[in-house]
């Protein structure tokens, strides 16, 4: 597969990720860290840094309206829970876990 293939694929596995991710409200971010150690807050900083990287203007907000469909504030205001101490413990559980893997122990 050539690389402008596979970064089309990638592109449009992602979109379907954010779309997903947009329905599926339900579905907390403290859940997302603690089970697979990234969120949505994440996937927005995850784009603000590459397009940073590449001298493009996109700062965090603009980033998680990207990601959440709409300003993250709305967001949190329509589906955030309060977080349970298990929530808390397992993503913070999740966060030392990205640190071992990524090298920052």
């Amino acid at each position: 597969m050539d690389r402008a293939t596979r970064t089309e694929l990638e592109a449009a596995a992602f979109r379907r990720l954010l779309t997903h991710l947009q329905q599926r409200t339900d579905v907390q971010n403290v859940d997302l860290m603690g089970w697979g150690g990234f969120c949505r807050n994440c996937l927005s900083e995850w784009l603000a840094e590459e397009a940073e990287a590449r001298g493009l203007a996109l700062d965090k907000h603009q980033a998680r309206e990207w990601v959440y469909g709409m300003p993250y504030e709305e967001f949190k205001a329509r589906h955030q829970q309060p977080a349970t101490q298990e929530q808390l413990d397992r993503m913070n559980a999740s966060l030392e876990v990205n640190k071992r893997v990524r090298g920052q122990s």
